[in-house]
């Protein structure tokens, strides 16, 4: 049977974890995602965002180039919201099918993946979701 980590092992995930949120990530010219847990409706929802990147590497409102805000904006509207049961059912959602795809880099979909596993056991547990 397979032997729980020790604090030991935890603690060495824990700390690559820190280093690995610390690397660089462009930015998905498909756009970018709010992932929240819909507890009463038993319910993953994915909000989908489209943006612009500039030549520094920030996200921009496609319609005006201006760099989004992460404070005091006014609420953008979403492109299109998908709502599924579980992280499968919407990772299929967002990847497979005729499309078009919202998703245009792996590294963006993998970092997907794992939200929306973190995502359904929040739900599943009853536990509030806060996306990374």
């Amino acid at each position: 049977m397979p032997q729980p980590l020790t604090p030991e092992q935890r603690s060495l995930l824990a700390e690559q974890d820190a280093r690995l949120s610390q690397r660089f990530i462009a930015l998905d010219p498909a756009g970018y995602f709010l992932i929240k847990v819909d507890h009463d409706a038993a319910e993953l929802v994915v909000e989908h965002y489209g943006n612009g990147i500039d030549a520094r590497g920030l996200a921009t409102d496609p319609a005006t180039g201006e760099v989004l805000s992460c404070k005091g904006a006014d609420p953008r509207q979403p492109l299109a919201v998908f709502r599924r049961r579980s992280a499968k059912a919407m990772g299929v959602a967002l990847c497979e099918g005729a499309g078009p795809h919202p998703l245009s880099r792996l590294d963006h979909a993998l970092y997907l993946g794992r939200e929306l596993q973190r995502a359904e056991l929040c739900l599943s547990e009853g536990l509030p979701y806060i996306q990374d």
